[in-house]
């Protein structure tokens, strides 16, 4: 499996290619964007990317929104800042998660893990159909009048948890419980409602077309 790193200072650089290469991860690197987005030119296959918030020349999200229309790969940010605003915004973004720098490895192998179990967690074969939409459960992939919809590892495990449960009342901490290890330890109520709110506008959720209802008191229910 390789891991691409995008991280301007050498001293996490050399430390996480040291930690991933010990747990037999394959690595490549850039250190700002412009190295960055002409590495996502050449189209060199990565299944997973650590992306630095704040580089030289430029954004984190710039990388981020040029993955996402790319593919779903899993990405978790690397930031030193931690405001409710700039985690908002990476997960806005398409981001999986992040996490604070500094960080220890530990916790960060701990939450790709995490990520990678959820993108490898495989259903039927069958299609699904969600309002509009085909879920092929078998590829992990989302269409829309033969279109795919693009949704990160997380908005689709999302949507899985509301189709394992599909017509059933779901309370916030249930959901949390599905989508993180460690009941949760790894978001919280405001994290949920950002991925809800971006899986439902993906999903073409509309008010004449409500397909995850919000059941107030209570938390979600999935429609359609």
């Amino acid at each position: 499996m390789t891991i691409w790193i995008v991280e301007d200072d050498e001293v996490i650089l050399e430390g996480l290619n040291y930690s991933l290469m010990q747990e037999g991860y394959d690595t490549i690197s850039s250190s700002t964007v412009k190295e960055a987005l002409a590495f996502l030119e050449t189209q060199t296959p990565f299944d997973f990317c650590l992306l630095d918030l704040v580089l030289p020349d430029g954004s984190g999200y710039e990388i981020c929104r040029a993955i996402r229309a790319r593919s779903q790969v899993p990405i978790l940010f690397l930031t030193a800042c931690s405001d409710e605003v700039n985690t908002v915004m990476a997960l806005e973004q398409g981001a999986d998660d992040y996490i604070s720098k500094p960080f220890h490895v530990r916790e960060l192998l701990a939450r790709m893990k995490a990520i990678l179990r959820r993108t490898q967690a495989a259903g039927s074969s069958s299609i699904v159909t969600v309002g509009a939409n085909q879920v092929n459960t078998l590829t992990g992939k989302v269409y829309r009048d033969r279109q795919e919809v693009i949704l990160t590892a997380t908005e689709y495990k999302l949507l899985l948890v509301f189709l394992n449960h599909r017509g059933q009342n779901l309370s916030r901490q249930q959901i949390l419980d599905c989508l993180w290890d460690a009941g949760g330890d790894f978001v919280n109520d405001n994290t949920l409602t950002v991925y809800v709110k971006r899986l439902r506008q993906k999903l073409d959720d509309r008010e004449d077309n409500q397909l995850i209802r919000t059941v107030r008191g209570i938390g979600y229910r999935m429609e359609g």
